[in-house]
């Protein structure tokens, strides 16, 4: 017979109920409403409206989550940093992804200064999420910096 399990005790002696842990996920829509993230140009219509009016002003970190079909779940703005950067945290974006249910993501992020070329950080954290993703079985479809005038596909460049 298994024994209960003990309740947390407090710094003065006394039973606390452990925390409870709730999940929930409501996207408002039903499964023909949401759009199909296509290829990589659609996936470029459908952020970069996250970035209006901040697109040159400092960088930030998207991400589109997707179901088995390639329909849009939902968007997670992740982070926002400075005209140089910003912080982009496989955990926290990986737990978004699967408190979501999502079967894969699409990366985004804008370089302010206009430059689609990715610095070697950005490859480096793309093969991290990457990695991490094929070991969750929660694959990057794709990785998108994006400007006001245009988007770099990782996909598309043959580098996931």
């Amino acid at each position: 017979m298994a024994k209960p399990i003990p309740k947390p005790m407090s710094n003065d002696g006394e039973e606390k109920e452990p925390a409870e842990i709730r999940v929930t996920y409501s996207s408002g829509l039903k499964m023909s409403e949401r759009p199909m993230v296509s290829s990589s140009m659609s996936a470029y219509e459908m952020v970069k409206r996250y970035f209006d009016g901040t697109m040159e002003a400092h960088e930030s970190f998207v991400v589109l989550l997707v179901d088995r079909g390639n329909r849009l779940k939902g968007v997670y703005r992740h982070s926002t940093g400075g005209l140089h950067g910003t912080v982009a945290d496989p955990k926290l974006v990986f737990a978004v992804a699967l408190k979501t249910l999502s079967s894969a993501m699409i990366l985004v992020h804008n370089h302010p200064s206009g430059q689609l070329r990715p610095s070697e950080e950005d490859i480096r954290l793309t093969k991290k999420f990457v990695e991490a993703g094929k070991f969750l079985d929660l694959p990057v479809n794709d990785h998108l910096i994006v400007t006001a005038e245009g988007y770099y596909s990782f996909a598309d460049q043959g580098m996931i």
